[in-house]
């Protein structure tokens, strides 16, 4: 792939298109007239009772909320008026998040000490959107090959880009699909999030990691990846370089997690080969996901990243597909048990749900 070709929004949000073989991008000025952007416009907040980070991002309140299609901020705009991509067409686009979690450059956040009272700090990092097509009703599951290929490598690229800025301690490639879910816009779109800290799912991971390293001598994700090769019953699928299965202890009424067959830490360090691998089986996934019901199935795809080194040498890249439908017209809502008391309860047996995706 060759670099992306950069571009400047009308309040000086950084743009980059990434095309495809034989395409050229022709971006035109962005000439709506957005406000100044604030230079700190979240807040970091810790809380005691948890020792964790909250964001505080009050100004998201006003994001975009479910436009009619025709006036979708994410759809070519190529009288530079009407969009965030001032252009008469793209293949995939990142951007910089108008409505940003987090944004700015600073130092990583360290656990404030114990009597230090209530603790804020600026809500550095950062939040860009990326478009998969200019298709506003398509999704990532109906890309052609190719087209999948380039949202993987544009996902690759600001891997590496957000890894080597200074404050950004972890990477998250996310998306959101189906208004069950929450998302604001229905343009196929995800996110990529660059925070200051080890979110708390990823340092429960990791330390679960390193006392399985200490205690057996391995990586606790390449051994739950062969013990759930040698049992066979929630395998999903499998290629020469990747494997889908449904977890032992799933959480969510449908579950899959990806691994790669060797233990890589982020995107930046598969092969070309294994890239090729993991864009084909992923768009296979969503198709399957797709098929178990008679309409798009919402769900959740979560690349889980880590750094080569230090605190996070112990993790294995992996992505975690989600999803809160437990049948064709009923939803999983997290109520008190799951949202209070992070205890998670399943409808349905992880081994009911590999059968059913291995059919499809």
């Amino acid at each position: 792939m060759r670099g992306p070709t950069g571009w400047t929004l009308a309040d000086g949000r950084d743009l980059l298109f990434f095309t495809l073989p034989g395409h050229t991008p022709a971006p035109v000025p962005d000439r709506r007239p957005l406000p100044p952007r604030d230079p700190e416009p979240t807040q970091l907040r810790f809380d005691r009772t948890t020792g964790q980070w909250v964001i505080i991002a009050a100004q998201r309140q006003d994001r975009t909320y479910h436009p009619p299609a025709e006036a979708c901020p994410l759809c070519p705009g190529p009288n530079g008026l009407t969009s965030e991509v001032p252009a008469a067409d793209y293949d995939v686009v990142v951007f910089e998040n108008r409505f940003p979690s987090l944004a700015g450059a600073g130092a990583v956040v360290a656990t404030p000490p114990e009597g230090a009272g209530f603790v804020a700090a600026p809500g550095v990092g950062r939040c860009e959107v990326i478009c998969f097509s200019a298709d506003h009703t398509g999704s990532f599951g109906d890309l052609p090959a190719a087209h999948a290929l380039l949202v993987v490598q544009a996902w690759r690229h600001r891997t590496a880009d957000l890894l080597n800025r200074p404050g950004v301690e972890q990477v998250f490639c996310f998306e959101n699909r189906g208004e069950e879910i929450g998302v604001t816009l229905g343009h196929p779109h995800g996110q990529i999030y660059g925070y200051p800290y080890l979110t708390p799912r990823t340092a429960a991971m990791l330390a679960q990691a390193r006392e399985h390293r200490i205690t057996h001598g391995g990586n606790l994700f390449a051994d739950l990846l062969a013990a759930e090769l040698a049992d066979g019953a929630r395998i999903v699928a499998r290629s020469e370089h990747f494997t889908a299965f449904v977890p032992f202890a799933a959480r969510w009424p449908v579950e899959v997690h990806l691994y790669p067959n060797r233990c890589v830490h982020n995107l930046t360090e598969l092969t070309e080969a294994e890239l090729d691998d993991f864009a084909v089986i992923y768009r296979d996934l969503l198709g399957r996901f797709d098929r178990i019901y008679d309409a798009p199935l919402p769900y959740m795809a979560a690349l889980h990243q880590y750094r080569p080194e230090g605190a996070q040498v112990d993790g294995y890249f992996h992505v975690e597909l989600m999803s809160i439908r437990r049948s064709a017209t009923k939803l999983k809502y997290l109520a008190a048990s799951e949202s209070a008391m992070d205890a998670f309860i399943a409808d349905v047996t992880p081994e009911a749900v590999a059968a059913r995706l291995r059919a499809l």
